[in-house]
């Protein structure tokens, strides 16, 4: 009895070491581009740009970018001082990937349409890679809606890959723009006191959402997979994104382009969700092989946060 308790142990030790030792990375992807944020001005979105720009720089983390080309245009003509804001990511080294043009909603909006925004989002951006010896070869979808249909679903899939896309998931799904929201009007009413207390719950929520992924992954597969993290170019990541980095370090996270992260073997793993929701493919996953493998107990945004941003529900 004693022997076959200790060569439990011993197993479930070496178990426990082995997820320990095993060493996590991370892709950051950010979406939305040039700019998301309450205040429109030129002077604003300047400032965002250039202090995640400094944040990316500081970190020496490989980031990319998701580009919704709408905001590169004003009165119908091209506004250089907009594709100025997004060449300071390639003149960063950084990649760019399409968002569609318009952020479009696929379950609002037909197939041929969603297709024909895309296209429209390639043109500048595409540019701006070339400029840089690159081509154009992600693609997010807006608001994680990949489908409510076989149909839709697979038809849309096929027209990514004709147009030679790579599909740009994620797993570490979050609410920032909620708390970027509350962050806003925080500052637009110039209410500081909440700016500081929404800014302080930001980066441990973020972690707690980090943790919940974390352990769904090792649910699903036994280990931690290659986590694809999205946020937004947002004012709360232009004054926090090294803050959300300085976790993820102190997590032991190494930061991989998304190319790398999607070699992990994970991303092969077929899904077929079909639901409204925009969410991880680490649920997709789980939903795909029975919803008895989502875990439980994923944490919410702060119910002071909710309210400040003026959203409902999360």
């Amino acid at each position: 009895m004693i022997i076959r308790i200790s060569i439990f142990l011993i197993v479930l030790f070496s178990s426990v070491c082995a997820v320990f030792a095993q060493e996590r990375s991370v892709a950051i992807t950010i979406d939305d581009l040039p700019v998301v944020s309450t205040r429109k001005d030129l002077a604003n979105r300047r400032k965002i740009t250039k202090k995640l720009m400094n944040h990316i720089a500081k970190a020496k983390v490989p980031v990319i970018g998701f580009v919704n080309e709408n905001k590169l245009y004003s009165n119908g003509e091209r506004d250089q001082e907009q594709i100025d804001l997004l060449r300071r990511w390639t003149t960063a080294g950084l990649e760019l990937g399409n968002h569609t043009y318009s952020h479009i909603s696929l379950h609002s909006k037909g197939l041929e349409e969603y297709e024909a925004d895309l296209i429209k989002g390639e043109t500048i951006t595409a540019e701006l890679l070339a400029e840089k010896g690159k081509k154009l070869r992600f693609f997010r979808h807006p608001y994680l809606m990949t489908g409510l249909t076989p149909d839709v679903k697979t038809g849309l899939a096929k027209f990514l890959d004709g147009r030679g896309y790579t599909v740009a998931p994620i797993t570490f799904d979050n609410a920032d723009y909620i708390f970027s929201a509350a962050y806003d009007k925080a500052f637009d009413s110039g209410d500081r006191k909440l700016m500081k207390k929404v800014a302080a719950a930001y980066v441990p929520y973020m972690e707690a959402k980090l943790d919940y992924w974390e352990r769904q992954s090792l649910k699903l597969f036994g280990r931690e997979v290659a986590q694809t993290m999205l946020i937004h170019a947002n004012f709360i990541n232009s004054d926090y994104l090294d803050d959300l980095i300085g976790m993820l370090r102190r997590r032991g996270y190494k930061f991989v382009d998304l190319e790398a992260a999607l070699k992990d073997e994970a991303y092969s793993t077929p899904e077929t969700y079909l639901g409204r929701a925009g969410i991880s493919w680490l649920h997709r996953w789980a939903l795909t092989r029975g919803s008895e493998f989502v875990l439980p107990d994923e944490p919410h945004v702060p119910e002071f946060v909710m309210k400040a941003s003026g959203f409902d529900s999360e």
